[in-house]
């Protein structure tokens, strides 16, 4: 499953450079699939969805940190564990419910991402 950040968060910036997907964004910041990917121009997620790499999307949240769900790989692939939640201060990178991914799954997200 992929890792959300709760409103809990106290936008400290630890997590940011941890995210080895460029998954995790400031508030208010719009975002790309292009971002610290492989990706651009016109792609296929792995869920199916046809999307411009390169677009710029609203930000999801304009009061804290947040991660984009169809970049988070739990980290799997790079780290033993998610980087966001071991060096987040006040425990507020948890696992996301609502998206819940095998890691064969999760393994797929992070090729899609970097090409490989």
């Amino acid at each position: 499953m992929a890792i959300k950040i709760t409103d809990e968060c106290i936008n400290c910036d630890a997590c940011i450079s941890e995210c080895p997907n460029n998954a995790i964004y400031e508030p208010d910041s719009e975002w790309a699939y292009a971002d610290g990917s492989s990706l651009n121009g016109m792609v296929t997620t792995p869920g199916g969805e046809e999307v411009d790499g390169d677009k710029m999307n609203e930000p999801i949240s304009d009061e804290f940190y947040f991660i984009v769900t169809d970049k988070c790989t739990e980290c799997k692939g790079f780290h033993d564990e998610p980087q966001c939640a071991s060096v987040c201060p006040v425990d507020c990178c948890v696992p996301d419910e609502d998206n819940v991914e095998a890691e064969e799954q999760l393994l797929a997200k992070k090729a899609w991402l970097h090409g490989e």
